[in-house]
This record gives C-alpha cells, structure tokens and sequence, in this order.
C-alpha cells in the first residue's frame, strides 16, 4: 500500500487537532468548576525554559496548517509571537486550522509530491522534499507540541487520558 502525501499529513493532524479542541473544553470546564482563568493556563509551563503553553499552541497550528502552506509554498519558516495568547483566541485558531484543514483535497495536496520545500530560519537552511518535511520535520514537530500542551494540562490537574490525546483513530471496520 502506498500512503499518500495527503494521507501522512491532513489526515494526521485532523486525527489530532480536534483532540487538543476537546483537551481545551476539558480544560475550559474544569477552570469553571474550580473558579480558575483560563487564560493563566496560557502561560503554564513545564520548565523554567520551555515555551508557555500559549506558544505549545501556537506551534501545533504552525506545523500543521502552518506546514501545509509551507509544502505549497516551498517555504516554511518559524513562526511569529502572537499578539493575542488569551485561552480564547489559541482555542480559535486551532478550530480555524482544522476547516482550513478540511478545505484541502486529495489533489489539492498530492500534486506537491517530491516538490522542494525549504525550511529557513535566518540564514539558516534545510532543504527537503515535501514527503520527507512532513514526515521527518513537521510531524514530530506538531506531536512534540501537542503532547507539551497535553502534559502541561495534566500537570495543572485536567483530567485528561490517553484516548483525549489520540483523537479519532482511522480504525477499518
């Protein structure tokens, strides 16, 4: 069986994108039930040094939809700060990534099969195709953040597991 460029990418992050979606009602509800901001767990991390939980979200859309446009363009490049990092606005754009997401067809995406795609950072410099950023660059990217933002709410006490984390599995019935 041959996997698609379409398949190792769309079809992965709109498996794991609606369960980051479902993490954060979870984590919307039990701020309410406990009389938290929400908007404070944006700024959670797990160490002194790591990104806050605003940016763990910022980078799941970057290297999702954010890769996407990069295959597309050729071009994938770090992403900016956000202006706003309110619990309101990431829950935003993570659901305005999965309809973009969802916008994108088969032949929209496989057309782009062994185009280059160039990550550059600066100077700086890597070249792939677009089989080898998703699968090499973008997907441990985009599942580094999403388990960094899932153990961050963990470790404020949401009551997450496991089947939160994996989303809709493509099971064959």
């Amino acid at each position: 069986m041959t996997v698609s460029l379409y398949e190792c990418s769309i079809k992965n992050y709109l498996q794991t994108l609606p369960g980051i979606v479902g993490i954060m009602d979870k984590a919307e509800q039990f701020c309410q039930s406990r009389n938290l901001n929400r908007d404070e767990l944006m700024l959670e991390r797990l160490y002194p040094d790591m990104w806050p939980m605003s940016m763990q979200l910022v980078s799941v859309v970057h290297h999702s939809l954010g890769a996407v446009k990069g295959v597309i363009r050729g071009e994938f490049n770090p992403p900016g700060k956000p202006t706003d990092v309110s619990f309101h606005a990431m829950l935003a754009s993570l659901k305005e990534a999965i309809a973009e997401l969802e916008g994108y067809t088969k032949e929209d995406i496989n057309r782009f099969s062994g185009t280059p795609v160039a990550f550059r950072m600066g100077d700086f410099e890597l070249p792939f195709n677009a089989e080898n950023f998703i699968l090499s660059f973008s997907l441990p990217n985009f599942y580094f953040h999403v388990t960094t933002a899932y153990d961050i709410f963990r470790q404020k006490g949401v009551p997450l597991g496991k089947m939160d984390y994996l989303g809709a599995m493509r099971i064959t019935r």
